[in-house]
This record gives C-alpha cells, sequence and structure tokens, in this order.
C-alpha cells in the first residue's frame, strides 16, 4: 500500500525542481533527500578522495553523507533542507568548493 494511503496524507500540489540539469518531481513538505529518494535518486555526492557515491545515512542531519548543492549554495544537509519549487539541486562533489 502507499504510504500516504494509510497516513491519509493529502499533500498540496506537486512541484518540479531541477536535478543535474533533468526533472525532480517534488510534494510541498519533502525534504531534498525525500525528493531524490522518491526519484530513485540514491547518491548525490562523492567523498574527497576516492570518489565513492554518498546518500542518506543517518536521515537527521548528523553524519554529512547527504551533502548537496542547493541553488548555488554547497554543503547542504539534503536531509534537512525543504525542497522548494524551482529549486536547482547539483550533485556535490567533493567539498562543492571550487577550491577542491
Amino acid at each position: 500500500m502507499n504510504p500516504r494511503e494509510l497516513a491519509r496524507a493529502a499533500p498540496g500540489a506537486a512541484f518540479t525542481v531541477t536535478f543535474d540539469g533533468g526533472t525532480v518531481t517534488a510534494l510541498p513538505g519533502q525534504t531534498v533527500a525525500a525528493a531524490l529518494w522518491a526519484a530513485g535518486v540514491t547518491s548525490w555526492r562523492s567523498t574527497r578522495g576516492t570518489g565513492r557515491p554518498r546518500g542518506v545515512f543517518c536521515g537527521i542531519g548528523v553524519c554529512f553523507d547527504c551533502l548537496v548543492t542547493v541553488n548555488d549554495r554547497p554543503n547542504q544537509r539534503a536531509c534537512l533542507v525543504p525542497v522548494r519549487p524551482g529549486d536547482v539541486i547539483r550533485t556535490q562533489e567533493g567539498t562543492g568548493r571550487d577550491d577542491d
């Protein structure tokens, strides 16, 4: 069964955001991580040293594995940042700064 049906949730109208140049559909109240997960995206950052993929690990903003760039702001924790209509989200490489 769909989790929204179980919770009898009635979210507002869906909207779109951009992720790495593509379109992702999101719902009001979702975090960036939740919207990406719902779209089937499980990794959106790579580690500095080895380039290994990372996504949500703890889901509560403690571990910093889910860092992403949102509207040109690097190091945003995807599990905490609410997604907003028109957001431009990008995979974060390394520290997210030009000095990597």
